[in-house]
Order: structure tokens, then sequence, then C-alpha cells
């Protein structure tokens, strides 16, 4: 067993445990000693751990973290969330709010996206109905995920397989084969996490009041990055269906967005300051490890040297959830693709590629970027921890139902 593949599974064990002695330890710290181990035993030189950082990734994340912030700290976010929530009069029905409005908007947002603004939302919630944040936590953990599912650009992975799968028109593709699929599986959400935490649903009505606008410059430059935002998405939206060939990176839709913040707010260096920097540094650090274990070939000869056929659904869908928690869905897709492409498989094959890359991430917290941006910034911001087991506890069935249904539907359309 080489240096890499023991650092990642002594990186999984300390995230399980997250405390070594008396010292609690957070899963960027974790993640930033796993990177420092690879490159300090020359597993991973140091030019190579900066290549392979993902800048494009690190700038969204920061210019969507800029956006959030704005929007947490004028008010507008809990105002634009009363607006929806409001018609919620039970717990139960909030739960279901939660759940298919996050997963919806993830869709079209990006499921990072909406870990980033989603979080403070459901803080604010559980604070407000008095409820356990963990379920509302993992309600916006899990409906990000299977939300992003239907979608070319709900979340990297699909957006590969949207761009290289030579799939004729994306968006109604991926509607075909994966929109109803997903609808059960948001509801089969609802009823896991009313199984494993019933008694956290209280009978009393739920009640709601409106949060006051706190900054109304802030709030205003907040409402115009939301609205630079939807553009490009829009704009992007309205390319793929063209097939005009006019790349906008979600990068440039996020640094776009951040721009009316970072120029036109007096508390530009206060919102920057006081974003999530330790999520940035996570990814940074994951990058490396991640990397690191690509390089070492280790992965990459299990799947070639497996008897199992590969270009088959099931094997598509079991081999995208288990090698995803190894090295991230979207190098799984990068790798799997040109494979699956080679074998000459079709669209239902690809959209197993979709579905079960991103299902992965309801399995374990490291199965989805957007599980770490979202469980990170609630320790951040109201010190709730959901542990390894507590998250995969609920994570593995959910995982094994959604994936069923995925199955059911990709063998009989």
């Amino acid at each position: 067993m080489n240096i890499s593949i023991l650092t990642l599974i002594i990186v999984f064990v300390l995230i399980a445990v997250r405390q070594i002695g008396r010292v609690r330890l957070q899963i960027w710290q974790v993640m930033l000693g796993g990177s420092v181990v690879v490159m300090g035993t020359g597993e991973m030189p140091l030019d190579a751990a900066w290549r392979a950082i993902s800048f494009d990734v690190m700038l969204f994340l920061f210019g969507m973290f800029v956006v959030g912030q704005a929007l947490e700290e004028s008010g507008y976010l809990a105002h634009l969330s009363y607006k929806y929530f409001k018609r919620a009069t039970s717990l139960n029905g909030l739960l279901l709010l939660v759940l298919f409005g996050a997963g919806f908007a993830s869709a079209v947002l990006m499921n990072d996206t909406l870990a980033i603004i989603g979080t403070p939302v459901v803080l604010l919630l559980a604070r407000k109905h008095e409820m356990s944040p963990k379920i509302l936590l993992l309600a916006l953990c899990f409906a990000v995920t299977i939300g992003s599912v239907m979608s070319p650009i709900g979340n990297p992975q699909n957006l590969l397989i949207a761009l290289y799968g030579n799939i004729p028109n994306p968006f109604v593709t991926f509607f075909r084969w994966l929109f109803i699929p997903t609808i059960i599986n948001l509801f089969i959400c609802h009823k896991v996490l009313r199984s494993f935490y019933r008694n956290e649903f209280h009978e009393a009505e739920v009640r709601h009041s409106q949060e006051p606008i706190r900054d109304k410059e802030l709030a205003f430059l907040a409402k115009l990055a939301l609205g630079v935002i939807l553009s490009f998405v829009a704009l992007k939206i309205a390319v793929v269906i063209l097939g005009l060939g006019l790349d906008i990176s979600l990068t440039t839709i996020a640094l776009a967005g951040a721009v009316p913040v970072l120029v036109g707010s007096r508390k530009r260096w206060h919102i920057v300051r006081t974003i999530d920097w330790h999520t940035l540094v996570f990814f940074a650090a994951m990058f490396v490890l991640m990397e690191s274990v690509w390089q070492s070939g280790t992965i990459q000869n299990m799947l070639a040297g497996t008897v199992i056929d590969l270009a088959v659904i099931e094997s598509i869908l079991v081999v995208s959830v288990l090698v995803s928690q190894c090295i991230s869905n979207v190098p799984l897709v990068a790798l799997y693709q040109p494979l699956l492409l080679h074998a000459g498989v079709g669209v239902e094959e690809l959209m197993a590629l979709a579905a079960g890359s991103t299902i992965a991430g309801n399995m374990f917290i490291l199965g989805a970027a957007s599980n770490v941006i979202v469980l990170h910034q609630a320790e951040r911001r109201a010190h709730v921890t959901i542990s390894f087991w507590e998250f995969a506890k609920v994570g593995i069935p959910l995982t094994l139902l959604n994936l069923f249904v995925y199955w059911i539907f990709l063998k009989i359309m």
C-alpha cells in the first residue's frame, strides 16, 4: 500500500473520529494534514501540488461565499426565506419545503451554490421554530445532491457528461431520464429523515415572523448580485439549449455576482475577511491529496483489473458510488466517461454515470463538496457538529434507496 492511499485511509478515519486525545479536529485541519503528508514525503512535489489545485473551483467558491455573506449580513436572505417558508404550517411541511426548494434550486444554481446560501437559512429556521438544526442541515445536504442529478448544470460532474458525452440537447435528455426518479427520491429522503428523527417533530403550529433588512445598502447590492447570477445562469441555459458554443463558466458566473458587492459595498473588506476561508483551505488540500491518490494509479488499476463488465448500468451505479468516496465524483467521471464512450454505450449508461456519481454524495460526508460546505458553515456559525457516523447512518440507507429508484427507471425507460 503506497503512502497516498494510506494517507487517504487515515484522513477518512480521523474525519470519522474527529478527536485525538483532548484535541478536537475540524475537517479542514484533517484534510490539510493529509496534503502536508503527501507533499512532505515527496508523493506530491510542491509544483505538482500547485497544479493539482483547481483554481476555477476555488474562485467559484470565493465568489459565491462573497455573495452569500452579503445576502446573510444584510438581512436580505432571511427576508427571502420568510417569503418562501411562510406557507409551512408544521415542521413536516417545513421539511418538505426545504427538500424541494433546495432540490429544484440546485438543479439551476448548482449544488455548491445552494449549500453556501442555504446553510444560514436552515440554521435560522431551526432556531426560530425550536427544531434540531441537524435534521434541516442533513435535509439540505441530501436535497442539493438529489436535486442536482436531474440537470446538466446541477453539478460539475454532470456538466462534464453533458459537454463531452456527445449528448444531444442535454437539458431535455437529463430531464427525460432523471426528473421523475429525482422527484421520487426527494420524497424518499423526506420519509427517511422522518423515520430517523421522528422525536424531533412537535405538533405545534409553525408561526413565522419576518426578519428586518439590517443594511439596506448592502441588501440592494446583494439583491443585484443575486440578479446577476440568475441572469448569467439563464444565459448559460439558453446557450446550451441553442447550441451556440459559447462557454460561460460557473467561475465567471460566481465572480460576476460578487462584483457588485466587492466594488459597491463599503463593507467589502469586512465581508472578505468573514467568508468561510477554512472551507477554501479544505478544498485546496483535498485537490492535492486526491491528485496524489490519482497519480498513484491504484484506483485505475483496480478498475482495469476487475472482471466485472463496467459498461452496464448496474456496474456504473455501484462503481460510481464507491469510487467517488475515494477520489471524489469529478475525477471519477473524468476517468470513467472515456472508458464508457470507448465501449460504445448509449445515453442510458451516461445517465447512470450522472446519477451514480452524484448520488454518491449522500453516502458519506466526503462524498460531495456541498456536504463539506454545509457542515463547515454549521460548525463555524452555530457550533453544530454532525459526525461522520451520524451522517452515514442516514446517508447509507438513503443512498441505497436512491440507487434502486434510479436503477429501476434507467432499466425501464
